[in-house]
């Protein structure tokens, strides 16, 4: 998959002597097919290092290329679930080495207010390093066969490829034991739905919550929330596999989003209602449903990207129920990853019971059973 146009060498500090031509599957307009091709990656700058992707997850983000005029630059490599092997390191890349095994995750500049108080996920340049998908310093880092630039900084990696340049902003170490090909999406979807619940919830044994929307995010703050000792655990989706699946990895019961009657089984289940909710869907008539459903101070949590404004009713939100946006689930990835790999070694976070792989060069198979709902987490073997 990858050709070495003149080796990938590091000196004895650590910087990259050559880049290398990777194989990627390159978006070119939102309603085009992927295409495998190559693209010439320069060697990593200072703070970046150069990653031999094993495997990446596909994330719904990731759709956000698809949305008719959407800001996403073309041509475009997306991904952003990846992980390997770093092949080489930049400059000032501390604290990584050529061999280590890395999870990649989102960005952040590691200068502002919100990432000095620890809150990465909440940096003011979210949306540049991130959604951008394009080099800060203006200075392009992947070329298309013509020689023109291609976008590969989307979330700080666009790891649709054979390799990525990342940051050690959003470059995470981790044991060399554990299986790396599957270890991708521990840096955004799993993230999100673990994190949402044991840190930006901080749910508590026995109380109640319920997760709408039972895809990776969903489920994952399923599994979550039986570590915590939440009870009831109620998954809602409009898919009967997922809500089995939601049902064999912690919920206590699921229900079908489409019935007509859900609010009324919400409130039945627990009748002064939920300390918690959790929305991944972004669906405004879900939202609403999720808000409507909290008990009196509960707080219903918003995970889900979508591009519709939300009503909520007045009185609802005037009795101390609460609404609040989470990133990436509120997690440090660099602390957070390595627990969450801790959980799964120890069975209690079993994130691999949501994976599918599939080859790169199936990344359209893979989209379209991501988007059906046939797969819970596609993962892509390069």
């Amino acid at each position: 998959m990858v050709t070495a146009k003149a080796g990938v060498t590091a000196t004895a500090g650590g910087t990259a002597k050559a880049g290398v031509t990777a194989t990627a599957a390159v978006l070119r307009a939102h309603d085009g097919p992927y295409t495998l091709e190559p693209v010439e990656l320069a060697e990593p700058g200072p703070g970046e290092v150069l990653v031999r992707i094993a495997g990446v997850g596909m994330c719904h983000t990731d759709l956000l290329g698809r949305v008719p005029g959407d800001r996403v630059p073309k041509p475009v490599v997306l991904g952003h679930e990846g992980s390997g092997v770093v092949e080489a390191v930049g400059p000032g890349a501390s604290g990584l080495a050529v061999g280590d095994h890395v999870v990649l995750s989102y960005d952040s500049c590691g200068l502002c207010a919100n990432c000095g108080d620890g809150r990465p996920g909440y940096c003011v340049q979210m949306a540049r390093l991130n959604l951008a998908a394009a080099v800060v310093d203006g200075r392009p880092r992947a070329f298309d066969r013509a020689g023109s630039p291609v976008h590969n900084r989307w979330f700080g990696q666009s790891s649709f490829a054979s390799h990525a340049i990342a940051t050690v902003r959003n470059t995470v170490k981790v044991d060399p034991e554990a299986p790396i090909e599957i270890l991708g999406p521990l840096g955004c979807g799993i993230q999100t739905g673990a994190g949402s619940v044991l840190l930006a919830l901080s749910v508590r044994p026995g109380e109640a919550i319920a997760v709408f929307g039972a895809g990776a995010v969903g489920l994952s703050a399923v599994m979550a929330a039986r570590l915590a000792g939440a009870n009831p655990i109620v998954a809602v989706d409009l898919h009967a596999s997922r809500r089995d699946l939601a049902l064999e990895l912690g919920a206590t019961h699921a229900f079908d989003g489409a019935d007509p009657d859900l609010a009324r089984r919400l409130r039945a289940l627990v009748s002064d209602g939920f300390h918690h909710t959790l929305d991944t869907t972004a669906r405004p008539d879900v939202v609403a449903t999720a808000v409507a459903a909290l008990r009196t101070t509960g707080v219903c949590g918003l995970v889900g990207v979508g591009r519709e404004d939300y009503r909520l009713d007045s009185t609802l939100m005037l009795m101390g129920r609460t609404v609040r946006g989470i990133i990436e689930g509120d997690a440090v990835p660099r602390t957070f990853v390595p627990r969450m790999i801790d959980l799964w070694r120890r069975g209690l976070l079993p994130f691999d019971r949501l994976v599918q792989t599939y080859p790169l060069a199936d990344i359209a198979r893979a989209e379209a059973d991501a988007m059906s709902g046939t797969t819970v987490k596609p993962v892509l073997l390069p």
